[in-house]
């Protein structure tokens, strides 16, 4: 079932303000103030110090900042109790805690809620951008979704993103702006009313509780926004995502893998898909740069690798693609000596793709295959087919489905309802 369009609200002009004594600050249009919200520590210092905040002061100011943001889910500056009323004034006329604009929000049947955000130009007669983010809630934990560009060059064979042209990485702030909004959403801030509906999470006190890099993009081509995002995210003074509960997805970019484990220290995955070059060079393009052997040589030496931080690789289920035992075979082969666990996943159909998943028999034939071997291998259960929410469904382009697209999804969606 799709969600309701999400419409952001248009600004309403207020009367003309009576004149204010010269010493008073004066907001400007709300769209020429940047945003204070996905910023660094050290951003928010140089953000203070333009508005001549004395620097003796600039570190206690950030740190009241952060809470504010944060751990407190601020969208107003008169929120920040604990702030003067001269320096939020101050902030109100130089500065938004803005998010991301929501432009359509979807909540499948089971749960899963899609976001599509629109971010503003970064320069003159640039066009907004937009990507999808996803909340996958279960009993226990709540898992987003996050995308780190506009886009993809990948272009692997199975995956919708890949279908849509590279636009622009997304910055540090664009991705921790994901979070906020779905945060907001969610009510998952202290003393805010918690969100309500299929699947959320009834376990524990928060309703996001683990990010992954698995959105639209190549994280490790945006290496710099996703290192610096990834440390905003995990400081315990505000969104305290610890780093074992962040996962890096990566198509194999092998030059940035050690750098990502001894620079960042996050969970790893690997999209592999395949156990041959062949066959990978299709189904995963970049293969043709770093091969299946460079591949799995940088992650023996991934820094942050240990069985305590097993590697997850994943591997999509491909009708007589690659979904054999001898597949399974090859793979667990494949695998000896790293720390890892593999992560079968029914492959998701979207419209005008030739791949078809593997049927439930041979994924269960295949998975006993690998856990024999002594590997972990669960099978992912397909979240948010219906609002095409599902693994490597993504793409947000601001052009909508066309009929043919809207009917094959809908036919899509008619055999899993027989099934």
């Amino acid at each position: 079932m799709y969600g309701a369009m999400t419409e952001t609200p248009q600004p309403v002009p207020d009367p003309a303000p009576a004149p204010e004594p010269a010493s008073a600050p004066v907001a400007a249009p709300a769209e020429a103030r940047p945003s204070l919200v996905g910023l660094d520590r050290a951003k928010l210092g140089a953000a203070l110090a333009a508005i001549g905040v004395p620097e003796r002061e600039q570190r206690m100011r950030v740190n009241q900042l952060w809470h504010w943001i944060y751990l407190r889910g601020a969208t107003d500056f008169s929120e920040m109790t604990n702030v003067s009323k001269h320096l939020r004034a101050q902030l109100e006329a130089a500065y938004s805690l803005d998010r991301p604009e929501v432009v359509v929000e979807q909540v499948s049947a089971d749960g899963t809620r899609k976001w599509l955000l629109r971010f503003p130009p970064h320069e003159i007669g640039e066009s907004p951008a937009e990507i999808e983010t996803v909340y996958i809630p279960e009993s226990d934990r709540g898992t987003l979704c996050v995308s780190s560009q506009v886009g993809c060059t990948l272009n692997c064979a199975f995956c919708h993103t890949g279908t849509q042209r590279l636009v622009r990485n997304l910055s540090a702030a664009e991705i921790v702006g994901q979070v906020m909004v779905a945060r907001d959403r969610l009510g998952d801030y202290p003393g805010r009313d918690r969100a309500t509906g299929p699947g959320l999470p009834t376990e524990g006190e928060r309703l996001v509780t683990n990010i992954v890099f698995m959105g639209m993009g190549e994280p490790l081509y945006a290496y710099d926004s996703v290192k610096e995002a990834i440390e905003i995210l995990s400081d315990g003074d505000g969104l305290g995502l610890g780093k074992r509960r962040i996962t890096v997805s990566t198509s194999g970019v092998v030059p940035e893998i050690e750098r990502l484990g001894s620079e960042v220290g996050p969970m790893l995955a690997i999209s592999l898909h395949a156990v041959r070059d062949d066959l990978r060079d299709v189904l995963v393009p970049i293969n043709k740069k770093y091969p299946i052997k460079e591949l799995l040589a940088a992650c023996r030496a991934y820094p942050a690798a240990s069985n305590a931080k097993r590697i997850t690789f994943e591997y999509v289920m491909l009708k007589g693609v690659n979904d054999s035992p001898a597949d399974a075979k090859a793979l667990v082969k494949l695998l000896e000596g790293v720390p890892a666990k593999i992560n079968l996943i029914p492959f998701n159909p979207w419209p005008g793709t030739q791949y078809e998943c593997s049927d439930w028999e041979t994924i269960e034939r295949f998975s006993d295959i690998v856990f024999r071997a002594g590997y972990a291998s669960p099978v992912r259960t397909p979240r948010g087919r219906d609002i095409l929410a599902a693994c490597g469904q993504l793409k947000s382009e601001s052009e909508k489905l066309s009929a043919r697209e809207r009917l094959a999804l809908r036919a899509m969606m008619a055999a899993d309802a027989e099934d």
